[in-house]
């Protein structure tokens, strides 16, 4: 019988995919006839035309199956496991966890391709023709809705493009293919090499499908141009002004996007001239290779569990306080002169806010129109890379904060109406039914929107792209960038709160989709890197969240647990049905404390939940309202006394009770983080809108007020290191008292007995407080840690000699406001 060739290929995008074979399988029996028993062959391992590796095979269908719709998939094999399953991706239905690919038999000559990432898919990228040595140079875009799409390039050194057309040099055509991606001709004049365009300034003209022109920024762009906050043709921001005509003043989410070369890395942190200003483009490069060769010093590990870690939350932004001008913002190089403070201190991970370019000149980060580019008035793409090698070499994990739950909400240059003015053909948000469903929306237009409690519409997670655009920049992050892990923002938005914004009704398909989307990150990540930390701020208390997806779970290894922030300190919402210890403490009345409900936040830390005393959610920015009055978060160490001035014997009280909260918490099952200038006490509020104007110096604070604190950091931290039953999840409670404010809990592994005792009571029990718990071992217990040493500031009431224990009872001297720590000999 007659066959047909059809052709497979499994392209990956990145040039670091560590696969080392591949098989394809799918519908269809030796025969080449459609079956329900798959067949399966090898692949062949080829370099794709983008310079990245790639598999392909080729199957013979017979002729009389045209019309027949097949099914296919590959497996791979890593270094890990030898066979995989390759597609993360599900099919395009609300109700299925299926991944496998299909295509209808039209004929000869036929290719089906499916792409792990579209990192070398869309954007600018290089092309390499016919075997040959030297890249072209090809601009790709989604544009499904669109007429017409024109490359057009732009100037660098205004770096902008106007509305009418100002600023554009050169104009290049875009053809239309598979899937409503346009992209240029490589043979066009003046995309021959990808070198000629190497650092320059473009965006993309696009015929609505209404008509009308936009230029639209690459949404795939590795550069946004600009290190300002002035959008030429918008109303200027606070400060912003008019522009002055330089791209460094631009608002990068307004700007042109710059090619970039990802196999190159700027050989210096920061190059200068003469005049000590910043030299862009740079004029010193290195290979990726050669960048990356010394990244790790064998002598200091980067953690590789997730129970090792010990996070620190970095906002980059919120640094660059000291000799620094007035206004300027914090950037990767103060991070970077960070680090030996940090290992210093004991962390041994950073979890950065977000860093992808968003919205403004300096904030937190939360509203991305970018997820490819690293936000240039931090620094940018090279000198990110130059951080985290240098947490490397130091031993310090890098974690990134990403927000897929919504856009920047002023993306009009970006996501929103990229190629459609229709609500219904937005094509990055999610819309239900039609625009006219909605005679009453406010705004009109609006109703089949999606809100999910975060500050912007949904992303439209129906549609593959979309969801690939965010899973392909966070393995570029992973594999160009090297970084080892990830917490996703609000995951709750994206999986359960959705609803239709004209009445609040439920959208199960948003939530449905929202979950699959989720699955496939994870499953992504995880295929490239089994080991990558994958954290969700998540609320739900699904338990799926944090299972295996190949259990049916969405594949995270942790969540954040606010429960027990809202349990130890309490002071971002008035719920009655937390213990908030701090807070209350802090009011000094000696008022009974709900220990036992705080008791059971500790314990069920253990089960993969990172616990924090202080995030950059309740460092100010939080609040509630009682008696018709706004009640603000606070830092930790202004809990402690409910807001009083932090002078004499109230920063004595604020110090201790501070000391408790980040000693329980270091010490507990979970995960520990803290909010950066918590070890030294930083008291000022960090409130998204003037976090600038509060900004501490934790250098000049470790020599001077929060010494004593920074000391007592460093030294919880390191009996941490050592100790590994703190590290296990062996955790349980055995003494709880609310009137005396009182908790005990018990650490163990093989070979380590571990015993910490926390009080909030503002007496000492200097004759001895009991214990008595059948599951405290009989023997000789040694303390190891006191927090009221007179080193942290303290009275000085220590357990100096080993104390014994016998049927279950054992008796310490126990400071006011204390945490201590016993090792049974």
């Amino acid at each position: 019988m007659p066959t047909i060739p059809v052709n497979f290929e499994y392209r990956t995008g990145l040039r670091s995919a560590a696969f080392v074979g591949a098989r394809l399988t799918g519908s269809w029996n030796t025969q080449g006839m459609r079956s329900d028993q798959w067949s399966t062959v090898e692949m062949q391992p080829f370099t794709a035309d983008d310079g990245c590796p790639a598999f392909r095979a080729t199957v013979q269908l017979d002729d009389s199956q045209i019309g027949q719709t097949f099914r296919w998939g590959v497996s791979v094999s890593t270094q890990q496991s030898p066979n995989v399953w390759g597609i993360p991706t599900e099919v395009s239905d609300a109700s299925s966890t299926d991944r496998n690919r299909s295509f209808t038999l039209t004929g000869a000559g036929q290719t089906n391709r499916y792409y792990l990432t579209h990192c070398r898919r869309l954007g600018a990228n290089k092309l390499y023709s016919n075997g040959g040595q030297t890249p072209a140079v090809r601009f790709s875009v989604w544009a499904p809705n669109a007429r017409a799409v024109e490359l057009v390039r732009g100037d660098t050194t205004g770096g902008y493009i106007w509305n009418d057309g100002r600023g554009v040099t050169a104009t290049f055509p875009m053809t239309r293919g598979e899937d409503g991606v346009w992209s240029t001709d490589p043979a066009s004049p003046g995309l021959a090499e990808f070198a000629g365009f190497d650092h320059t300034a473009y965006m993309f003209r696009i015929t609505k499908d209404n008509g009308t022109p936009a230029y639209r920024s690459d949404l795939y762009s590795r550069c946004q141009i600009g290190t300002g906050k002035v959008n030429p043709e918008g109303v200027p921001p606070p400060g912003g002004g008019p522009w002055s005509g330089r791209r460094q003043d631009l608002d990068g989410v307004k700007s042109c996007s710059i090619v970039v070369d990802p196999e190159r890395v700027a050989a210096l942190m920061r190059e200068v001239d003469a005049q000590g200003q910043p030299v862009w483009p740079e004029t010193q490069w290195q290979s990726d290779g050669d960048f990356w060769r010394d990244e790790f010093d064998p002598a200091r590990p980067v953690p590789a569990r997730l129970e090792d870690l010990v996070i620190y939350e970095l906002h980059i932004d919120g640094l660059g306080l000291g000799d620094q001008p007035a206004g300027r913002r914090g950037t990767l190089d103060d991070a970077l002169n960070l680090l030996d403070y940090l290992v210093d201190l004991g962390v041994n991970a950073i979890e950065l806010m977000p860093l992808a370019e968003y919205e403004g000149w300096s904030s937190w980060g939360y509203g991305t129109s970018h997820y490819m580019a690293i936000e240039y008035a931090g620094g940018g793409r090279d000198q990110f890379k130059h951080f985290i090698k240098a947490c490397h070499q130091r031993g310090i994990a890098v974690l990134v904060d990403v927000v897929y739950n919504h856009y920047t909400p002023d993306g009009e240059r970006a996501e929103w109406a990229y190629d459609s003015d229709a609500p219904e053909t937005n094509i990055y948000y999610w819309y239900e039914g039609r625009s006219t469903d909605y005679p009453n929306a406010n705004p009109p237009g609006s109703g089949g929107y999606i809100d999910n409690m975060s500050t912007g519409y949904a992303p439209r997670f129906w549609e593959e792209t979309v969801r690939k655009m965010f899973v392909s920049s966070a393995a570029a992050l992973l594999t160009e960038f090297h970084v080892d892990g990830f917490r996703v923002d609000q995951t709750t938005s994206i999986h359960s709160y959705a609803v239709l914004h004209a009445d609040g009704r439920a959208a199960d398909n948003a939530r449905s989709f929202g979950g699959k989307f989720l699955r496939e990150w994870c499953r992504t990540l995880q295929l490239l890197k089994p080991n990558v930390f994958l954290t969700a701020e998540d609320h739900s208390g699904w338990s799926a969240v944090t299972q295996p997806t190949e259990q049916g779970g969405m594949g995270f290894n942790a969540v954040w647990y606010s429960d027990y922030y809202h349990h130890l300190i309490g002071d971002a919402q008035n719920d009655s049905s937390r213990a908030r210890l701090l807070k209350f403490a802090g009011y000094g009345d000696g008022r009974t404390l709900n220990m036992t409900w705080f008791a059971g936040a500790l314990t069920a830390s253990a089960s993969g939940r990172v616990i924090y005393h202080e995030s950059h959610d309740e460092a100010g920015n939080s609040y509630y309202m009682e008696n018709g009055q706004e009640v603000h978060s606070a830092r930790t160490i202004s809990v402690a006394v409910n807001g009083a001035a932090l002078t004499g014997e109230t920063r004595r009280y604020a110090e201790a009770r501070t000391r408790f909260a980040a000693g329980i918490t270091l010490l507990a099952p979970g995960i520990p983080m803290f909010f950066m200038g918590e070890e030294v006490g930083a008291s000022l509020p960090y409130r998204y809108n003037d976090f600038l104007d509060n900004r501490e110096d934790f250098l000049a604070l470790r020599q001077g007020a929060g010494a004593r604190l920074f000391r007592f950091y460093q030294d919880v931290l390191r009996l941490r290191r050592a100790h590994p039953a703190f590290r296990s999840r062996n955790c349980q409670i055995v003494h709880v008292h609310d009137a005396n404010r009182i908790i005990a809990f018990h650490c163990w592994t093989q070979g380590e007995d571990m015993l910490v005792v926390g009080s909030l009571n503002d007496w000492a029990f200097r004759a001895g407080y009991r214990l008595q718990d059948s599951r405290i071992a009989d023997g000789q217990w040694r303390e190891i840690l006191n927090s009221d040493a007179d080193a942290y500031g303290g009275t000085g009431l220590l357990n100096s000699n080993p104390i014994a224990s016998g049927g279950g009872v054992i008796t310490v001297n126990l400071p006011a406001n204390s945490v201590l720590v016993l090792q049974r000999q």
